[in-house]
């Protein structure tokens, strides 16, 4: 039976991931594990495994190519057996006079249109069914691409201060939508994504210049070469802007006794073989804390506060090529001798850039510890959607006065 290959989602406010490039070519022999490509995500670039043996076909995403979430990029199909027939586009209508929108080729996807998305275009005046969807269903994502296209098509050709036309990019919905809310002419950004698509961070970056630069000068520069730099490194300053900008954030200090936190790793050394850590006891105070308190195990999204059923544990490790926040799921039903060992390999493949899809998904809450290198405290930022963050700094002795 033919297994799906799908674009992954690390993130709950993940829409898309880029397909970096395959590592297994169509009509390759594929066994369960083995990587099949490199994905880049808002949250890192990793190897996406195979899920299933046989034989890799009907490669649909090409290297550069933005892809939904949920998206099938491939199949897996066994020996012998023939790829299933793609599903039929509509039927073309007939040319549309100038200035219309051209009538959806494709189907909506069998599984419906999301309740965001049908608020969206029901807002704008818009029939959701008529919506081509890019993954399972139609998204917000799909709605605002359709308003793009829409809206480009009733404008008349526009052209640079030079006289000649402006030149038309691709760009994510985000950062479409960014650029509108700030008037920004996409036409005129270089875009630093694969395929010289334009993301979120060129947007801010572009607004970001001095006003005496005037768009007529920006069109003219030619573009400069950015340094040669981990995609991470672009993904976690765009995300981290992004989450200081629309979390509202107040912090919390307090200093604590760990005189029993010292006591507990020295038992849990004793009586394990493997190397218990602060962190792995903060985890599993962390997690039973927020199975006692579930709304601050919570996001706020779409609108709502949306309780999640399971406690997942991110941690902040740095490796050379930026800042990634591995995930332990579950962390409420686990030993501590399972934290230990689930913490060990998801820093390992973290710091070695092999983490797999699951490594870095669902997370609802996030550890980063700075003790080991002797910082006392700091202010972290919530990865969103998150609604918390614990910032820990390192263990010293004091001098406490204990009842006067």
């Amino acid at each position: 039976m033919a297994t799906q290959v799908f674009m992954p989602a690390l993130g709950m406010a993940q829409q898309t991931g880029t397909l970096v490039r395959w590592l297994k070519a169509e009509g390759d022999r594929v066994q369960e594990g083995d990587a099949l490509a490199e994905i880049q995500t808002d949250k890192a670039t990793m190897e996406l495994e195979a899920r299933a043996s046989g034989i890799l076909a009907s490669i649909v995403a090409q290297e550069g190519d933005d892809v939904p979430v949920g998206q099938v990029i491939a199949m897996i199909l066994a020996p012998g057996e023939q790829a299933p027939e793609p599903p039929t586009a509509a039927p073309a209508a007939a040319a549309p006079a100038s200035g219309a929108v051209a009538a959806p080729t494709a189907t909506t996807a069998a599984g419906g249109v999301s309740p965001l998305a049908r608020r969206i275009a029901e807002e704008r005046g818009l029939d959701p069914a008529a919506i081509p969807a890019n993954g399972r269903r139609v998204q917000k994502a799909d709605v605002l691409a359709y308003l793009d296209q829409r809206d480009s098509s009733a404008r008349p050709a526009q052209s640079t201060a030079g006289g000649r036309p402006a030149r038309l990019l691709p760009a994510s919905p985000k950062a479409r939508r960014l650029a509108r809310e700030r008037g920004v002419d996409l036409t005129l950004i270089v875009g630093s994504a694969p395929g010289a698509a334009v993301v979120t961070s060129d947007v801010l970056a572009f607004a970001a210049r001095p006003a005496a630069i005037s768009t007529a000068t920006a069109a003219a520069e030619p573009a400069q070469a950015a340094p040669a730099l981990h995609p991470v490194w672009r993904i976690m300053a765009e995300r981290t802007t992004q989450s200081w900008q629309e979390i509202p954030h107040f912090f919390l200090l307090r200093e604590i006794n760990a005189s029993r936190l010292i006591a507990w790793r020295e038992q849990a050394r004793r009586q394990r073989a493997v190397n218990v850590t602060y962190t792995d006891l903060l985890v599993m105070a962390v997690a039973h804390t927020l199975r006692a308190h579930p709304r601050v195990n919570a996001s706020w999204r779409e609108g709502a506060i949306i309780q999640h059923p399971e406690v997942n544990v991110a941690l902040a490790v740095a490796a050379d090529y930026g800042l990634v926040t591995p995930v332990i799921h579950q962390a409420d039903s686990l030993t501590l001798g399972a934290i230990t060992e689930q913490r060990m390999q998801l820093v390992q493949r973290a710091q070695s850039g092999k983490q797999r899809p699951d490594d870095l998904a669902g997370a609802t809450f996030t550890i980063s510890n700075l003790g080991m290198y002797g910082v006392d405290a700091f202010n972290a930022i919530i990865p969103g959607p998150q609604a918390a963050i614990l910032a820990v700094g390192r263990i010293v002795e004091r001098v406490v006065p204990l009842h006067g």
